[in-house]
């Protein structure tokens, strides 16, 4: 201890250290706030999964600039829960909730037909919903859930949607993804998971599904001004961890709330980079990239594998029997 202060100074000065640390690991990684311009007049927004999380928070941010907001989510009255909360907060009420469940072809196919004939134009298309680590379960059609639901769910709704893109250019596509892509490996030996299943795994192999569909998608739609482009919110405690133990365990809570504090994201500022991707002017034609934090990352190397990209593309196209 240096000579002439006191102990209680220095446990003081201790304490301040500590605080101004916590402060600054707290600062870093709350995330990027998109800063950019948020031109939605005139615009037509469809979220998938808007009655809660990221997908809401989206959706409130489209409609608080004026944006005509499409809700896509399967439980109807927590749908039109979240279109009178964000009514009543922006005043706008081009908010409308349409029935759609990932899980189900009819479904999917039922909401795009309404689209189609509906609306005279469709912007952007944000690919939100999502399940993670849920137990072993399939969709209505036979598909295990994470497959199903994240990648072939949205990759038969976004080409079922292209005429209504593609007459609406320039327009954009978002896929919202996760990290954990980079661990994912897809099985064409065992894709549907009927041999072996493993929560965690089966979610990975669904967001590299989500991100080799990106890439071929983006590829396809080269000269249409479609672009198509996958971003990482960044890890916040919503409803899609209702499956994980930090979510539903009070003690596990308990002991993971420093990772929770520290790591985890608000979900306004997870929603920020889909926000800088939906928005941003100087993505008009950037396509087949990945974002995280409001600014283009590298993509790992196995979300890069053109061969499997086009197997999975044709898996897929047979699975949902889209073509």
């Amino acid at each position: 201890m240096p000579l002439g202060i006191p102990p209680k100074y220095t446990v003081y000065g201790v304490i301040g250290f500590a605080v101004s640390f916590c402060g600054a690991i707290k600062y870093y990684s709350r995330g990027s706030k998109y800063k950019g311009k948020k031109n939605c007049l005139g615009k037509t927004f469809i979220v998938t999964g808007a009655n809660s999380g990221i997908g809401r928070e989206t959706a409130f941010n489209f409609a608080k600039e004026g944006g005509r907001v499409i809700l896509a989510c399967r439980d109807m009255e927590k749908c039109a829960a979240a279109k009178k909360e964000i009514i009543n907060f922006t005043y706008n009420v081009q908010v409308i909730c349409k029935k759609l469940d990932l899980a189900s072809i009819k479904s999917i196919r039922q909401f795009a037909e309404e689209i189609n004939k509906e609306e005279t134009h469709v912007d952007v298309l944000v690919n939100n919903a999502g399940v993670m680590r849920c137990p072993e379960t399939l969709t209505k059609d036979g598909i295990e859930m994470h497959l199903g639901v994240n990648h072939l769910g949205h990759f038969l709704l976004t080409n079922l949607l292209i005429e209504k893109l593609k007459g609406s250019v320039p327009s954009r596509v978002i896929n919202v993804t996760c990290s954990a892509f980079v661990n994912g490996k897809i099985n064409f030996k065992d894709l549907n998971s009927e041999d072996s299943y493993e929560e965690g795994v089966a979610y990975s192999q669904s967001k590299l599904a989500l991100m080799l569909f990106t890439r071929e998608l983006s590829k396809k739609l080269q000269g249409t001004g479609i672009t198509v482009n996958a971003v990482h919110p960044g890890m916040s405690k919503t409803a899609i961890m209702r499956h994980t133990r930090l979510y539903n365990s009070k003690i596990s809570s308990f002991f993971f709330w420093p990772i929770h504090f520290f790591v985890f994201k608000s979900v306004d500022r997870a929603a920020q980079t889909v926000l800088f991707a939906a928005l941003d002017p100087s993505l008009q034609d950037v396509s087949g990239k990945y974002f995280s934090d409001c600014e283009e990352k590298e993509i790992s190397e196995n979300a890069l594998n053109d061969e499997d990209a086009k197997r999975l593309w044709l898996t897929s196209e047979k699975w949902t029997r889209l073509t």
